[in-house]
């Protein structure tokens, strides 16, 4: 594919026409991943997740300044929230990381969520993976802070950070819905508030309790995002954790899971794709589907039974074939 081509060959326009294919599900799209595929690996994904307002952009911000100083190139995805009206993120990159943006070795791509409640749209990772291919030292994705539902960037991270901070409500409830099992690094950000200190023993109690991995023991760190506070040793922590990945063999077995998982991810899209083709379509699942809209037959019931019945699900696939 000449863009995939172009693209490898440093061309940033053909890049930017890549991720928008990908991110309108293209049909090049299964191609595209294809030729990449060979050209990822190489990149450290960086993962940037937390509340609102625990002022993740302005992390993001310092932390490639720091990368940018050591001579690495950076990539950002800073997935923000979906516009009522047209669709696309609502906040515009050259608004969060204008220092930046004249920078040919950092490339900031605004991602609107789309309706996705783990924080990343679907589109994200194939995204991620493309700025891999091109030649990123460094991939940030940066979540759009929707609270404690933004689980899916553990898929998608080596390093996962959660930032918090103080006056943001009560740092245990916050966690309790996942955040604490993914964090690689927790960042209590704004340290200069009153309260820090006490959403840090919080943490460090809720760690002792429930420790994550033998091979990492995960660090509370304090910054100051705005004053450039605590950036420089948050660094360090994020080069030590990946250089503990790699000699430990944790790196190569976590991007496995993320594969098999993608792999799930991506039939399960195209079943579901298929068989909203086919509900328009086959006269017998209409007449099924608007049983159980009467209430004359349960959902679950009726589900098990299409499943169950082998015969019906080849006369399906065969019909879905021939349609193309």
């Amino acid at each position: 594919m000449e863009l995939v081509e172009k693209m490898l060959g440093g061309d940033e326009r053909s890049l930017s026409r890549l991720i928008t294919l990908v991110e309108r599900d293209s049909l090049e799209v299964a191609q595209i991943m294809r030729e990449i595929c060979a050209q990822t690996g190489r990149a450290h994904y960086l993962g940037v997740t937390g509340p609102p307002g625990s002022g993740k952009s302005t992390l993001v911000d310092k932390l490639t300044t720091i990368a940018r100083g050591k001579g690495l190139s950076v990539g950002i995805i800073a997935v923000d929230p979906t516009s009522p009206f047209s669709g696309g993120a609502v906040l515009g990159d050259r608004i969060r990381m204008q220092q930046h943006y004249l920078d040919s070795e950092v490339f900031i791509r605004s991602m609107a969520t789309r309706g996705s409640l783990g924080g990343l749209p679907s589109t994200a990772r194939r995204v991620a993976k493309l700025l891999d291919a091109f030649g990123k030292d460094i991939v940030i994705l940066e979540t759009v802070g929707v609270g404690q539902t933004e689980l899916d960037i553990v898929e998608a991270a080596d390093t996962t950070l959660v930032v918090l901070y103080p006056g943001g409500g009560d740092a245990i409830q916050t966690m309790k819905a996942g955040l604490m099992e993914i964090a690689d690094i927790f960042v209590v950000n704004k340290a200069d508030r009153q309260g820090a200190d006490q959403v840090v023993t919080q943490i460090e109690a809720m760690l002792s309790l429930n420790p994550k991995d033998s091979y990492w023991q995960v660090p509370v760190l304090t910054t100051q995002a705005l004053n450039n506070v605590g950036i420089e040793e948050l660094y360090q922590e994020i080069e030590r954790h990946r250089s503990v990945l790699e000699s430990s063999g944790q790196l190569s077995l976590h991007r496995q899971e993320q594969l098999k998982k993608e792999l799930v991810r991506a039939i399960e899209q195209g079943v579901s794709e298929q068989l909203s083709r086919l509900m328009e379509r086959d006269q017998n699942l209409v007449a099924l589907l608007e049983k159980v809209g009467r209430g004359d037959i349960d959902p679950y019931t009726t589900a098990r039974e299409i499943l169950s019945d082998r015969a019906m699900l080849k006369g399906w696939l065969l019909k879905l074939e021939k349609e193309g």
